[in-house]
C-alpha cells in the first residue's frame, strides 16, 4: 500500500468499520436514522401538519405523511427561502442547492441543512476516498491534486438571507479549509459562471498541475477534457497528467462515455469509480470497480423507501428497505437531514443484490418511452446502445429518443437522434443491433415490434458534431448537473434537436 493510500485509510479505519457494520446490520441502521429523524421532524411545521410525533411508528410514518415531490413541497420551500424557520426542519435553512433536473425546464430549490452538509454530502465525499485507498492499495490517486468540474452558476443571495446555487458550489464554499491543499481549481476558477471561460481557465491553471484524480459529470468532463488536449497539444491526458489514476464519476451512465475515456486515457492503472450525489443527498456508491453496482449507503441521515415504478399511482405499495425486492424497478423515495419527507427523487433503481443492499440506476420516472405500452427505460436504452457500439466500431458522444406516434394507417416507431465521436461503420447494422437488443432486454417492446404488430423498425438520424452542446448552450444549461435527457414520451426535446441540427 502506498504511503498516502495507507494514511487516507488509517484516518478512515473508523468509518471502514462503520460501513461494515451497515453491510451487515442493514436494517438495524436504517431503524436508527429513522429515529434520529423523527427526532427532527417533530419540531417542524410539516409534522404538526400531519399530527405525527417523535416516536411514532415506521407505519404511522408512512400512513400520516404523504409521498410527495417537488411541486408538493414548493410552497414551504418558498417560505423557508424568504426566511421562516421550522417549516421542513428545526431551525433556519442558510442553502438551497439550484437544480432544473433532467426533466424540467424551470429550478428546482433544494434546502441543504447544515446536517445533510456534515452528515451525508461531505461524509459521502470522505468514504468515497476510505473505500477507494483501501481497495486500491497501490493506486496514485491521492498522491497529487483531484480536478474537480463543478456548476456554473453563481451563489445568488436570496430574500431571506439564503443563498442558492449549483450543490458544487455550495460544498466548495463549506468544505473544510484542507480540502483545498488537494483539490483544484482555486474557488475563484471553480464559480465561474460562464462554462466555457471556466474551462479555458481549468486549461490555464491546470495543465501544469500534478493531477492525479478528476470528478464530475462524464458528459461535462470529456469537454475538458478534449479541450484541455487542444490546449497543451498533447496526445492523449497521460502526456499532460502522467500519475492520472481515478476519475470519480456520476450524474450520468458511463456506458456511452466508456471507450472515449479509454482512448484520452490510455493507461491500464486508471480506475472508474461510480457514485450517486445528487443535490437530494449522496445515496450510493461503487465498493467494487469490477462491478456495476453501487453500495446504498445507510447512515448518511437517510431512510429509504422504494415504490415499484408499475405501481407509482399507488403510493400505499411503498416499502422500506426490509421488503425490497431484486429484479423490481423502483422509484426511490427518500426522507432526509435536508427536510425532504418522503419525497420521490425522481430516479429509479433495481437491486442487483440484498446483502448487503446494492442498486444500479435504472432511470428516471419522467425520462422513458411507453408511447404504445412499450416501457423503455433508460437502462434498456444504454444497454443498446452500447451493444450497437460494440457490434459497429462506434463511439457515441451523446445520443436522445423518442416516439414516432402513429399518423393515419401510420405504424409507431422510435427515432433516435445520435451524435457520434466516430461513427459506425455501417449505420444499417447499428439501427439493427440497437433494436434487436432493445428486444432481448425488454420483452414490452419485443412484443410490440413483433411483426411490425404495432411498432416498426426505429429510425435514426445523425446528429452534426456539436449539435448536443448547441441545445444545451441555448437552453442555458452548460456544465455542472445539467444533462441530456436521454428518453422522452413526447417530441419536445427530439424537435428542438432536429431544428438545431438542420441551421
Amino acid at each position: 500500500m502506498s504511503l498516502t493510500n495507507s494514511l487516507v485509510a488509517s484516518f478512515y479505519s473508523k468509518r471502514l468499520k462503520a460501513i461494515e457494520r451497515f453491510r451487515r446490520f442493514p436494517w438495524e441502521v436504517q431503524f436508527e436514522q429513522f429515529r434520529l429523524l423523527m427526532s427532527y421532524g417533530a419540531q417542524t411545521e410539516y409534522f404538526k401538519r400531519y399530527r405525527l410525533g417523535a416516536f411514532c411508528t415506521v407505519e404511522a410514518f408512512q400512513r400520516k405523511i404523504p409521498i410527495v415531490g417537488y411541486d408538493e413541497l414548493q410552497p414551504d420551500i418558498n417560505r423557508i427561502r424568504a426566511g421562516e424557520e421550522n417549516i421542513l426542519w428545526p431551525g433556519r435553512v442558510a442553502w438551497f442547492a439550484k437544480s432544473s433536473g433532467t426533466t424540467a425546464d424551470r429550478s428546482k430549490y433544494i434546502p441543504v441543512t447544515r446536517e445533510a452538509l456534515e452528515l451525508c454530502h461531505f461524509r459521502g465525499g470522505r468514504d468515497v476516498m476510505a473505500v477507494f485507498a483501501y481497495n486500491n492499495p497501490a493506486s496514485k490517486a491521492f498522491s497529487g491534486k483531484t480536478l474537480t468540474l463543478g456548476g456554473s452558476h453563481r451563489l445568488d443571495v436570496m430574500g431571506g438571507g439564503a443563498q442558492s446555487g449549483d450543490l458544487s458550489a455550495i460544498l466548495i464554499h463549506n468544505a473544510p479549509r484542507w480540502v483545498n491543499w488537494v483539490r483544484e481549481p482555486s474557488m475563484k476558477v471553480a464559480l465561474i459562471p460562464d462554462f466555457e471561460q471556466k474551462v479555458e481557465a481549468i486549461c490555464r491553471r491546470c495543465s501544469r498541475q500534478r493531477i492525479t484524480a478528476f470528478a464530475g459529470v462524464p458528459s461535462w468532463n470529456l469537454v475538458l477534457m478534449n479541450r484541455m488536449l487542444e490546449y497543451t497539444g498533447a496526445g492523449n491526458l497521460l502526456e499532460v497528467w502522467p500519475d492520472l489514476s481515478l476519475f470519480i464519476h456520476g450524474g450520468v451512465s458511463f456506458t456511452p462515455y466508456r471507450e472515449q475515456y479509454r482512448q484520452l486515457i490510455p493507461s491500464s492503472q486508471m480506475r472508474y469509480m461510480e457514485t450517486y450525489n445528487a443535490s437530494e443527498g449522496f445515496f450510493a456508491l461503487q465498493d467494487n470497480l469490477s462491478q456495476r453496482d453501487m453500495l446504498l449507503m445507510l447512515d448518511y441521515g437517510v431512510f429509504y423507501e422504494f415504490l415499484p415504478v408499475k405501481e407509482l399511482h399507488d403510493p400505499t405499495k411503498a416499502v422500506t428497505l426490509a421488503d425490497v425486492e431484486m429484479g423490481v424497478n423502483y422509484a426511490m423515495i427518500i426522507s432526509t437531514n435536508g427536510g425532504l419527507w418522503r419525497y420521490m427523487i425522481g430516479d429509479t433503481v433495481e437491486f442487483i443484490s440484498l446483502s448487503p443492499y446494492k442498486i444500479r440506476i435504472t432511470g428516471r420516472t419522467k425520462s422513458y418511452i411507453n408511447a404504445f405500452g412499450e416501457e423503455i427505460i433508460i437502462d434498456n436504452a444504454e444497454a443498446a446502445i452500447a451493444a450497437a457500439s460494440a457490434a459497429t466500431g462506434a463511439r457515441v458522444s451523446d445520443y436522445t429518443a423518442a416516439p414516432v406516434f402513429m399518423e393515419g394507417n401510420a405504424k409507431g416507431g422510435h427515432e433516435w437522434f445520435v451524435e457520434f465521436e466516430t461513427m459506425p461503420s455501417d449505420l444499417a447494422r447499428f439501427v439493427d443491433v440497437l433494436d434487436h437488443t432493445l428486444q432481448e432486454v425488454n420483452s414490452d417492446y419485443a412484443a410490440k415490434r413483433f411483426k411490425d404488430t404495432t411498432l416498426v423498425m426505429p429510425r435514426l438520424v445523425v446528429g452534426r458534431p456539436g449539435a448536443f452542446y448547441r441545445w444545451m448552450q441555448e437552453r442555458e444549461k452548460l456544465g455542472g448537473q445539467n444533462k441530456v435527457p436521454r428518453l422522452a414520451n413526447d417530441r419536445r426535446y427530439l424537435d428542438e434537436l432536429l431544428r438545431i441540427n438542420a441551421l
